[in-house]
């Protein structure tokens, strides 16, 4: 990802948790495909739960006080796909249950569209300041 003098660390963690909604439809999509196919193990996204430690253990902001310096990297938390392989509902060894996975789905969708809307506010506060505030 390309970063721009512009960018903050509320817009990558933004950036970062819609794509993990994205990723995470995607993974519920294919949840429900399989509801009926044997030995089929559902599938998560996993990725507040990442962003959260990786929050937590930020105290200092590495900073770049010489050109010749190595620039400073953190490792950026993203979404992980997790199969969960320990359970089994059915005799078939499936273990998708079809409600929890259309209940995800419709968490999801908040979710989505909450942070799209934070997105969206966080380029319209950016115009306004360019503009001026006017």
């Amino acid at each position: 990802m390309v970063k721009s003098i512009l960018s903050s660390p509320q817009e990558t963690v933004l950036e970062q948790a819609l794509g993990a909604a994205s990723l995470r439809h995607k993974v519920i999509a294919n949840n429900i495909a399989n509801v009926n196919t044997p030995d089929f193990k559902r599938s998560e996204v996993v990725f507040e739960d990442k962003l959260a430690a990786a929050m937590a253990g930020n105290k200092l902001a590495l900073t770049r006080t010489r050109a010749g310096h190595l620039p400073a990297r953190r490792d950026e938390p993203g979404p992980a796909v997790v199969t969960d392989t320990a359970t089994s509902l059915r005799t078939d060894g499936n273990n998708v249950d079809i409600d929890a996975e259309m209940a995800n789905t419709a968490k999801n969708q908040i979710y989505y569209n909450t942070v799209a809307q934070m997105l969206g506010r966080y380029y319209s506060n950016l115009k306004s300041a360019i503009k001026g505030g006017g």
